[in-house]
């Protein structure tokens, strides 16, 4: 099984850069939430299981060591690849016995991040399925298939990356932003409507199709799947 599966939790408060990675690891097969505090990250880890974290330590509501060694005195047992500009081999002692399981210094290479995580989640086993099932559709997240009931197709590529993020995320709403830079990033204009545009294709698609599953939108809020009634 591939790293390529995993659902991460980016903790970064730098919106560009946290676009930037978003996409990065999207492209490589991730699926990702984000979090620019202490506090928003600490309430997305307490509501569902991610199998790994990256975490930048300059939060602007809180230390990230802090956070961290908040999750492993709660017995939380996430891998945490620490992001930081602290480089020093001090900084790095105190990260990594504050409770990381790696620790990469700013400025990183992007292709050195995904060997760290794929080796974290190699040692910790900490992978999803690789294809993931809701309703009578199923999605294989490295051949990017789709399959409704017994028929297999191949969704274009923005359309196949949201029906796969709305489906790692059934029954909860993601947010707008969140979708909207998995999808484009902050180095891609994006048009005001570009995010219904999708949505609205991902939907004919799946009507048409027969899938069963529903996409409804949360005003202000953002998207949410879940199984036709």
């Amino acid at each position: 099984m591939s790293a390529l599966q995993a659902t991460l939790l980016l903790i970064e408060d730098n919106r560009e850069l946290s676009g930037l990675l978003v996409q990065t690891l999207t492209a490589s097969g991730y699926v990702v939430d984000t979090a620019t505090t202490a506090s928003q990250a600490a309430e997305a880890l307490g509501k569902r299981r991610y199998s790994a974290a990256v975490l930048d330590l300059g939060l602007p509501d809180r230390d990230g060591l802090s956070l961290l060694r908040d999750m492993r005195k709660q017995s939380d047992p996430t891998p945490v690849l620490v992001l930081t500009a602290r480089a020093g081999v001090q900084d790095r002692i105190k990260g990594l016995r504050g409770g990381a399981d790696d620790y990469l210094a700013k400025p990183f290479d992007t292709e050195e991040l995904i060997a760290r995580l794929e080796a974290l989640l190699r040692r910790q086993g900490n992978l999803v399925e690789r294809v993931v099932r809701c309703g009578r559709v199923a999605f294989d997240s490295e051949s990017r298939q789709v399959t409704f009931g017994g028929r297999s197709m191949v969704l274009p590529p923005r359309e196949s990356t949201l029906l796969e993020i709305l489906m790692r995320h059934i029954g909860r709403v993601v947010p707008k932003r969140q979708v909207e830079d998995q999808l484009f990033g902050v180095v891609q204009p994006v048009g005001s409507n570009a995010i219904e545009v999708y949505v609205h294709r991902l939907r004919k698609l799946l009507a048409d199709a027969g899938a069963g599953l529903e996409i409804h939108t949360v005003r202000g809020v953002g998207y949410l799947l879940g199984e036709t009634k």
